[in-house]
């Protein structure tokens, strides 16, 4: 059972129905519990914060919204959670059929034969990083594991970027997913700056046969992909490559020192350990919501929705409906069906999927093996980055001291 979820208790009903806002800090640890309500009462509510929009919380309404992008476009989204950027994440921002090019050409490089080519020197990394702390027995994991593991895997394996930006770039990425953080629109310039030196940098250099040259070299409906395109790209791949994972991580330890009978099955039984990944993601999925608008009337269940309306989709509330998973607010290795969706589904469905399984199942992998009766420090609550993506803020541990392998 998870224990913070049936504990916190959810927000007033008066709140959620009428007033509900996605970045008031007070909705993070109950998050859950509020969206069960909202599910069973009220599944898609109006608020009447930030210009109005609506928050559908059921999973059938959920994916037949995310779906239908004819009506409920992805190029335009939530007013408030926009970023203050002078370019375009691509190819989220995009409807079809301008959004398939963007993926098409991405997507080749993060198949799993492609990804599949990393797994030895993930390996090897999360190796390094977990011998930084492996012999002192504690570690703050968010800071020294769960941020810097996909930052240089991203960094080194997939778009070979230089490795001395990593903790910068890293920096503004985080900060860039923040919507209210004040330092949110200078990051988002930082990162198309560093974005456009990068591209100008690489075009000096030999081909290394990755994304990143195919996306300078690319043409778009017959002409030569635009300075912008290439920034809002890459950017987009940036964000979803380093963000999420971390966030991913740091939401399953944090659920393995609360219910620590899940890593001693997985030690037991490590043939489960996929399963086990699809089960937690389901369960704690990093990305907890997106946007999209309405560019003709329609309906989302009985409500009818006005062309111009902001609609807010919760994945998080979605992947615990118990009309798709039975007790879905429990971890069940041998759930029969998990239709989850921590990747969303439709047209904008993650491109960076398979790279992401790749990178947890070698980590859980490793992390498993060497850290043993990992715990929480007494009296520890959690601190949540909890708006569209969702993340501890810290994470410290204690564990059995081990040895150093490399």
């Amino acid at each position: 059972m998870d224990t913070e979820t049936a504990n916190s208790g959810p927000m007033p009903s008066d709140w959620w129905h009428d007033h509900f806002d996605l970045f008031a800090p007070e909705l993070a640890v109950p998050l859950y519990e509020t969206l069960k309500e909202m599910r069973g009462q009220c599944p898609v509510a109006r608020s009447d914060q930030h210009d109005g929009f609506w928050v559908v919380t059921r999973y059938e309404d959920v994916m037949t919204v995310a779906q239908d992008w004819a009506t409920f476009s992805s190029a335009h989204g939530l007013s408030v959670t926009k970023a203050p950027t002078v370019v375009r994440n691509l190819p989220v921002e995009a409807d079809p059929p301008e959004q398939r090019i963007f993926k098409r050409l991405i997507n080749p490089y993060f198949t799993p034969a492609a990804v599949a080519a990393f797994e030895a020197a993930t390996r090897k990394l999360v190796t390094r990083l977990i011998d930084n702390f492996i012999e002192v027995g504690s570690c703050e994991f968010m800071a020294d594991f769960a941020r810097p593991f996909p930052s240089r895997a991203f960094f080194e394996f997939a778009i070979n970027a230089p490795a001395e930006d990593i903790d910068r770039v890293a920096y503004l990425a985080s900060k860039s997913s923040t919507p209210k953080d004040p330092e949110a629109a200078q990051c988002w310039l930082g990162l198309y700056h560093w974005i456009k030196e990068f591209a100008a940098a690489r075009r000096q250099q030999p081909p290394r046969g990755d994304v990143v040259d195919a996306i300078l070299a690319a043409e778009i409906d017959g002409r030569p992909i635009t300075e912008d395109e290439i920034v809002g790209t890459v950017q987009l791949i940036i964000l979803g490559g380093l963000e999420t994972t971390a966030s991913a991580l740091g939401l399953m330890l944090y659920r393995f020192c609360r219910q620590p009978e899940i890593p001693a099955l997985l030690r037991s039984r490590p043939e489960l350990l996929p399963a086990a990944i699809e089960e937690l993601l389901r369960l704690d999925g990093p990305f907890i919501a997106i946007a999209r608008t309405a560019v003709r009337d329609g309906r989302i269940a009985d409500q009818p929705v006005q062309s111009g309306d902001k609609v807010l989709l919760y994945w998080a509330s979605a992947n615990r409906d118990d009309a798709e998973f039975p007790h879905p607010d429990e971890f069940d290795i041998d759930r029969e069906r998990n239709r989850h969706l921590a990747f969303g589904v439709g047209p904008h469905r993650c491109a960076g999927s398979n790279l992401a399984r790749l990178n947890l199942r070698v980590a859980l992998e490793e992390l498993l093996a060497r850290l043993r009766d990992v715990a929480l420090p007494d009296g520890f609550e959690i601190d949540y980055h909890s708006t569209l993506t969702r993340s501890p803020l810290t994470l410290p541990l204690t564990f059995t001291p081990g040895a150093r392998r490399l």
